[in-house]
């Protein structure tokens, strides 16, 4: 199982060559390096370099200082199912195009919200005879009465904070590998606002199905318009040898037109001579 911290950058949409629009995200993953191989196997990786490793641990820092690498602001432990060495460095070359993944994030945070916003509860009637609780939830206790009903049971749906949980999202398509500027064009949304950490992973369900989209990309665009230019020139080209046979045509029927001409003009010639000798005979005769 391959895995990659990187960083949401955005959402976008593209356009595959069937002019079909597909939402895309894109994460930016930076070189995660190897900073410790544990005893266990699984490997601990650094991502985004920090001048001052602030407000962490004398153990967090002392990886750094074993090998003497540079601070990083995040580190993961992940299984070393590739083999990795100290010092390696995990680029976004790892992924394929087609392939999928799974993707961890954190959620937005949208602080202590009620239960309407929270759960999707059913709002209140809203007309000025119904009292005051227009967003309450309702009853919170359970039971026929007594003391059944003296308590809330555990894990009720009740205002709270709403947001900011770890997520996974399953099966993306990655639609586009950019190892030039370390980038990873996913279908589909993943959790967390713009500028968030997330974690990619070759997915559980599926490691080794494969989904390509042919997304028009600059390169597919330069191909489509020399392929338009090759078909107007290979159109001026047929028009040009078109009008070429036509007039190549027309030339021969000129110069057919010209040799009949001159035939019959020899033939008038040579009519013309007979009858000249003929009337010389004729007379010579009398």
């Amino acid at each position: 199982m391959k895995n990659i911290i990187g960083t949401k950058v955005g959402m976008m949409q593209v356009f595959d060559v069937n002019g079909k629009q597909l939402a895309a995200t894109v994460v930016s993953c930076e070189p995660n390096q190897v900073l410790e191989v544990k005893k266990n196997g699984n490997i601990k990786v650094g991502y985004l370099d920090v001048e001052k490793a602030q407000r962490k641990s004398k153990a967090y820092i002392g990886i750094f200082k074993k090998n003497g690498y540079t601070p990083k602001e995040f580190i993961k432990e992940f299984k070393n199912t590739e083999n990795y060495k100290v010092g390696d460095f995990i680029t976004v070359d790892a992924f394929e195009k087609g392939q999928y993944v799974d993707v961890q994030g954190t959620t937005k945070g949208h602080g202590f919200t009620g239960a309407i916003k929270r759960w999707n509860f059913k709002v209140g009637p809203l007309a000025h005879g119904a009292g005051y609780p227009h967003r309450y939830q309702g009853s919170v206790a359970f039971g026929r009465g007594g003391s059944q009903a003296q308590r809330v049971p555990k894990g009720k749906k009740m205002s709270g904070h709403y947001g900011h949980e770890t997520v996974t999202i399953q099966n993306l398509i990655v639609l586009e590998v950019m190892k030039a500027r370390n980038l990873i064009l996913l279908l589909g949304a993943i959790p967390g606002p713009a500028g968030s950490v997330v974690t990619i992973k070759t997915s559980v369900k599926f490691p080794t199905k494969k989904t390509e989209y042919k997304i028009i990309t600059k390169e597919i665009k330069e191909e489509i318009l020399k392929e338009n230019e090759n078909l107007e020139d290979k159109e001026a080209l047929h028009k040009a040898n078109e009008q070429a046979e036509a007039a190549a045509a027309e030339a021969a029927k000129k110069e057919a037109a010209a040799k009949q001409a001159e035939a019959a003009a020899r033939a008038k010639e040579k009519e013309a001579a007979e009858k000249a000798a003929a009337s010389e005979a004729k007379t010579a005769n009398k």
